[in-house]
């Protein structure tokens, strides 16, 4: 098996064009949702199966639906126990990482398009746009005290679990990551946040999926950040894109990879030294117009096209690095995958 980085995309459906589409960028490795609760070994098995006939492997699966869990409410123990039953299952089936989120609410409402070169459309965030906004009733409003002994809570009874099915779990940071969202706290929205989160339950199944785009949001020095989390084997996951910051964790736009501030071939080298051998996802494509004329359904956002750019821009840069690496030994990366 090839050590180090393995590139990955998401992807939403199991249909053969899909599958064809992710093998012709080069890309062997797929993540994608798990669906509804709790999981079973049969059911990742019949997606490894499948995807195992076009040559693809299944790396991760967003596991979601425990929001008694999340919220510290009534009931929570039966989620829990479903997320325990879904790892267990996971390290049944072979697949290596679950993801998951932890947001009272994603204030998703602070998007907005934005010009970028060529007449694309870029993701830009202002919380100006949803600051004031009130809390959804569904959700209710939670202090950053009332999350943290939530997800202390959800870690206690699911990361024993996690170790011994040799699942490693990996949390998505808040993004966007103001403070507050409709009135809760975001536990994952500052490195605080971070580096709290995996002192929790000391463990490497206890990580995260590190994004170096939202380590520059937050104002940080994703370099800096890579090499304490990977210094601690806590990089369950990896987000590979690029931002323009203007007021850090407030104000930024999601930009095209060679053109941010983040130093992506330095955060990719890192990577490489580290040993890294999970996946990177080259995520959040600008919007160009084939994918506004063509969009495909089949991977995240529609944006194929997209994709196609930022997945070449990854694979230069993984290649690269690897060749900037002394290998003495004669192994490397493709890039790619197996």
């Amino acid at each position: 098996m090839t050590e180090g980085p393995k590139l990955t995309l998401a992807i939403t459906d199991l249909e053969d064009s899909t599958l064809r589409r992710v093998k012709q960028l080069g890309v062997d490795h797929v993540i994608m949702g798990g669906g509804p609760i709790p999981w079973t070994e049969k059911d990742i098995r019949t997606r490894m199966d499948r995807l195992a006939t076009a040559g693809l492997k299944l790396g991760n699966m967003m596991i979601s639906g425990f929001p008694n869990a999340l919220f510290g409410r009534p009931k929570r123990d039966e989620d829990i126990d479903k997320v325990r039953q879904s790892v267990r299952a996971a390290g049944k089936a072979g697949l290596p990482v679950v993801e998951y989120n932890f947001y009272a609410h994603r204030i998703t409402e602070g998007y907005a398009e934005q010009p970028g070169r060529g007449a694309s459309a870029l993701t830009a965030f202002d919380n100006d746009r949803a600051k004031d906004l009130p809390p959804l009733p569904e959700e209710g409003a939670h202090t950053l005290d009332q999350m943290w002994a939530n997800i202390t809570y959800f870690l206690k009874a699911v990361i024993p679990v996690a170790e011994e099915a040799g699942v490693r779990m990996a949390l998505h940071p808040n993004d966007p990551p103001p403070p507050t969202s409709r009135g809760s706290g975001q536990i994952m929205g500052s490195l605080e946040g971070w580096k709290r989160l995996i002192d929790i339950v000391p463990s490497k199944a206890n990580g995260m999926t590190f994004d170096c785009g939202v380590t520059r949001e937050l104002g940080e020095d994703p370099l800096e950040v890579c090499r304490y989390l990977g210094s601690r084997d806590r990089i369950n996951h990896m987000h590979f894109r690029n931002v323009r910051t203007h007021v850090p964790r407030l104000k930024y736009t999601e930009v095209f990879l060679d053109e941010g501030e983040v130093d992506m071939f330095a955060v990719m080298k890192e990577l490489v030294r580290q040993g890294y051998p999970r996946l990177i996802y080259p995520e959040h494509p600008p919007l160009i117009d084939a994918d506004r004329e063509h969009p495909y359904k089949g991977v995240s956002s529609g944006r194929y096209a997209g994709f196609a750019y930022t997945v070449g821009y990854a694979r230069a840069t993984l290649q690269a690095a690897v060749a900037s690496r002394n290998t003495d030994c004669g192994t490397g990366v493709d890039g790619g995958g197996e």
